[in-house]
């Protein structure tokens, strides 16, 4: 136990048969269960766990019938922590690249009850320059657009490092989300948060050293094209939250500036790009002063009401 909390921890592993072992030697005397969940591997990952369940009795594994993702894994974790009655349940990969050893700092916001959920943030380490050094540009410009992203969809405008699968949650927030519905796949943290936030769940980004494993399988993040694939779930989460937390749950006017946005930012967008192609291709005969000023003011009213609505998005998830 730690400070009278029971504490699990979930590992969502698949063709980890190299790295899990060290992952399991590393986990601290804190730790009161260990759930490393096989997402239907085809290496030889669910002998070394059970081989090391011998000798550490806390481990026990999951396994999957059908691969669902590493997504798909936590949830698996997160709901058998929930019915053992586990306190808290912590997230680690199973690569051996999150160290255990700053566990703690994930555990103490959520049982002093700051938090109900603590991610791992990279960039808030006191070592930011090494950390930049190391994560390779093309990832690294992939995680700024992702958080970019991210920070709409989800409501959480003050997180950093949303693709950081380090992470602790409180039983309470476990029982309190419908994972059915979860995003199982790559991409999971940035569902996870959305879900999080649509259901009042309060946030605290942590700090955490990074470490990068010199000749060994590196996360299956690929930048830009990662967040091209990850772009069309984000903006389904968006329309979902908006609609799910501010419309069923509570009623919160932004969601109106949302969809004014939405419709009137497209259409000025559109309709001012015809009138330039007009303009210069057609002899300018549709272009009059009523239609430009329309334009303009299509432009300038989307815009005004997406920045009001961020602005209270912003103001709602601080509380």
């Amino acid at each position: 136990m730690y400070r009278e909390k029971k504490i699990s921890l979930v590992i969502p592993a698949y063709n980890e048969e190299k790295l899990i072992l060290h992952t399991l030697q590393g986990v601290p005397p804190l730790i009161d269960k260990v759930y490393v969940v096989d997402d239907c591997s085809p290496d030889k990952q669910a002998e070394v766990v059970l081989e090391f369940a011998k000798k550490d009795p806390r481990v026990t594994l999951l396994r999957h019938k059908e691969n669902q993702g590493p997504g798909g894994g936590i949830i698996t974790g997160y709901l058998q922590s929930a019915a053992d009655g586990y306190d808290i349940a912590m997230v680690v990969g199973g690569d051996n690249q999150m160290q255990l050893t700053e566990a703690a700092h994930f555990l103490d916001p959520l049982i002093d009850g700051k938090a109900d959920y603590a991610k791992g943030n990279r960039f808030l380490d006191a070592k930011l320059e090494d950390t930049l050094a190391k994560m390779p540009k093309i990832r690294l410009f992939g995680n700024w657009l992702i958080t970019a992203l991210t920070k709409i969809s989800s409501g959480y405008y003050k997180t950093m490092d949303v693709v950081d699968g380090y992470t602790a949650i409180t039983k309470k927030a476990i029982e309190t989300i419908n994972w059915s519905r979860a995003w199982k796949g790559y991409g999971y943290p940035m569902d996870f948060l959305v879900r999080l936030n649509a259901y009042g769940q309060r946030l605290i980004d942590i700090p955490r050293t990074a470490v990068y494993l010199p000749g060994e399988r590196q996360s299956q993040i690929k930048g830009f094209n990662y967040a091209m694939k990850v772009s069309p779930m984000l903006v389904r989460d968006f329309f979902w939250r908006i609609n799910f937390k501010y419309m069923y749950r509570d009623f919160h006017p932004l969601v109106f500036f949302y969809y004014l946005a939405v419709l009137l930012l497209p259409a000025g967008l559109v309709y001012g790009g015809y009138l330039v192609y007009d303009k210069l291709f057609l002899g300018g005969w549709a272009v009059t002063a009523p239609r430009s000023i329309l334009v303009a003011l299509m432009l300038i009213s989307g815009t005004q009401f997406l920045l009001f609505a961020m602005m209270f998005d912003m103001e709602q998830g601080r509380k």
